[in-house]
């Protein structure tokens, strides 16, 4: 594997760590949020979108060329005078070239799940906070309401109170109902990236585990060739 080819491989390790991270549920989004919110992270987010445009950039350029590299040996023609060893030097290179697709593809993926997994985080600490802010607005209301009932003395005067604290209450129930729906459609969506990206883990470590056995079915085949010789 070529140097820039190993930076990309190490770029997708980092991206495996980086989703794992998100997905684990010890660490809640309130600390992440902190995190993100933090000074050197907020001086990068000022271009955050130049680095990701950048980003995908560089690994789409290497996508295509991986993708030029599939395409070049899979239309080599296979001859039958051909040695044994060009033959397995072909299939080498296109092996190397479904690798390198495979890599830059899952590296431009896992960049997406992060930005998105990001965004699905910060949001979900920010409902949390509001829904929190809504209980406490709630229980604050409630209370304000027991006393005005308690201080008012005429049954006019609790009427009005009455139905003033059941209409606030009513828009509170609301809100926190609205914010509860929304705090578990954004659970749903992490749930949904963390099973792709686990996915993701399953797939690369079967390419793995393929690469490791043709590599020694090309060294078998390359010992037996010597000898024959």
């Amino acid at each position: 594997m070529s140097l820039v080819w190993t930076l990309i491989a190490g770029f997708l390790y980092a991206e495996i760590i980086v989703v794992l991270l998100l997905v684990l549920p010890g660490i809640s989004p309130y600390k992440w949020n902190r995190f993100f919110k933090s000074k050197f992270l907020y001086m990068m987010a000022q271009q955050a979108h130049i680095y990701f445009f950048l980003i995908m950039g560089i690994l789409v350029l290497f996508l295509l060329e991986a993708i030029r590299e599939m395409r070049k040996y899979s239309s080599h023609e296979q001859s039958g005078e051909v040695h044994l060893n060009v033959e397995m030097q072909h299939s080498m290179r296109l092996f190397r070239a479904q690798r390198n697709f495979y890599i830059s593809g899952f590296s431009i993926f896992l960049v997406l799940v992060i930005r998105r997994l990001v965004t699905l985080v910060s949001a979900q600490a920010n409902l949390l906070a509001q829904s929190e802010a809504s209980m406490k607005q709630a229980q604050s209301a409630t209370a304000a309401a027991r006393s005005l009932m308690e201080n008012k003395t005429t049954e006019k005067a609790k009427e009005v109170t009455e139905d003033t604290t059941l209409n606030e209450l009513n828009k509170l129930r609301e809100r926190v109902q609205e914010l509860t729906a929304d705090l578990n459609r954004e659970k749903k969506d992490k749930e949904a990236v963390k099973s792709q990206a686990e996915s993701i883990n399953r797939e690369y470590d079967r390419l793995t585990e393929e690469y490791s056995k043709l590599q020694k079915q090309i060294t078998i085949g390359g010992a037996a060739g010597n000898k024959d010789d």
